[in-house]
């Protein structure tokens, strides 16, 4: 038979205190720290263990944390998921993670499942941060942005795309690149995505011919894209908003017979790990994965307990050099 659960009541006669004291100690609330270690030394031996569902109903808070990703395809979002996952577990948190699969509408859906479980919160990397339903369910539970910033959020950790994107292009003209295919995981509903929109306006800034085209994260549908505009033999260099996106190229280069940088130049947008283990590494725009999932906890953890100040993290970004993006043969730097 297994064991019967220890409760709250049995810690109070082993050592003595009230089960209001015991409870408290255990939150380590409004007691010394003797008394804390006291409690948690009987509450081991005894085997106790809190009751999630009567700790929430008595509460009002249940310690989940909703972690809706835009597409779990993205190697780089997996990362990141990992690691707020973790951020929260350190913080008495559990995280509830949910793709969107790239599909604004299933964003929507997904994010207003979330509210009706009654997370504490939500952490979000938005697929469509302009959509009309954010403001509404910012005001049932504390919202925390990734990525792009959304109106009524407790909180956000944005990137810098408009710095992002000047990073690149400038790098990629500055070797001799004028006609660039840009590959974005951005749909024809969302077009006001800010990386989106600052890589049209820089390219106009830059004398750029900029070709943009929508990919998948996956492999397989990235590759099919990437295979499409290499089969043109139009542009000198590649630039993706994400990694993902980047390998579906290099898988595409092979299939076609193309050489990486010497027939075109490829570029990513977030340094996953496996970008430098590529042959040539992948040149990316890195955004300080660690820095992001510290702060995107930071801030939840603070909203989640009630706090009302809200905090706007910008995260900028750096060039990571590697070999995949070479100059144009004949152009002078500075030309």
């Amino acid at each position: 038979m297994p064991r019967k659960r220890a409760t709250i009541r049995e810690v109070a006669q082993a050592t003595g205190l009230s089960p209001a004291a015991v409870s408290y100690a255990l939150r380590g609330l409004q007691v010394s720290e003797e008394t804390k270690e006291r409690v948690r030394a009987a509450a081991a031996e005894l085997g106790y263990e809190a009751d999630p569902i009567a700790r929430a109903l008595a509460s009002g808070r249940t310690g989940m944390i909703g972690l809706l990703c835009g597409s779990l395809e993205d190697l780089w979002q997996q990362s990141l998921a990992v690691g707020i996952s973790r951020g929260l577990r350190e913080k008495d948190r559990y995280a509830l993670i949910l793709d969107a699969f790239g599909d604004p509408a299933r964003e929507r859906a997904l994010a207003q499942q979330l509210r009706d479980q009654r997370v504490d919160g939500m952490i979000v990397q938005p697929i469509d941060p302009a959509a009309a339903f954010w403001p509404e369910l910012c005001e049932s539970l504390p919202v925390i942005a990734v990525g792009d910033s959304i109106a009524g959020t407790a909180g956000e950790v944005v990137f810098d795309n408009r710095r992002g994107v000047t990073l690149a292009l400038e790098h990629l003209r500055t070797l001799g690149h004028h006609r660039i295919a840009v590959l974005t995981p951005t749909r024809a509903s969302t077009p006001d995505r800010p990386a989106d929109v600052h890589v049209m306006a820089e390219a106009e800034r830059l004398g750029l011919d900029i070709q943009v085209a929508t990919s998948p994260h996956g492999l397989a549908d990235a590759t099919a894209v990437a295979h499409d505009i290499l089969a043109a033999k139009e542009p000198s260099a590649v630039f993706c908003f994400a990694d993902s996106i980047a390998y579906g190229v290099y898988a595409a280069a092979q299939e076609l017979g193309l050489s990486i940088p010497g027939d075109v130049s490829v570029m990513g947008y977030d340094n996953h790990p496996m970008s430098g283990l590529l042959t040539p590494g992948l040149t990316t725009v890195d955004w300080g994965i660690d820095g992001i999932v510290r702060a995107a906890v930071r801030l939840m953890s603070a909203a989640a307990d009630g706090g009302t100040r809200r905090r706007h993290v910008v995260q900028a970004p750096t060039l990571r050099e590697r070999g995949s993006v070479a100059r144009v043969p004949g152009h002078r730097q500075g030309l």
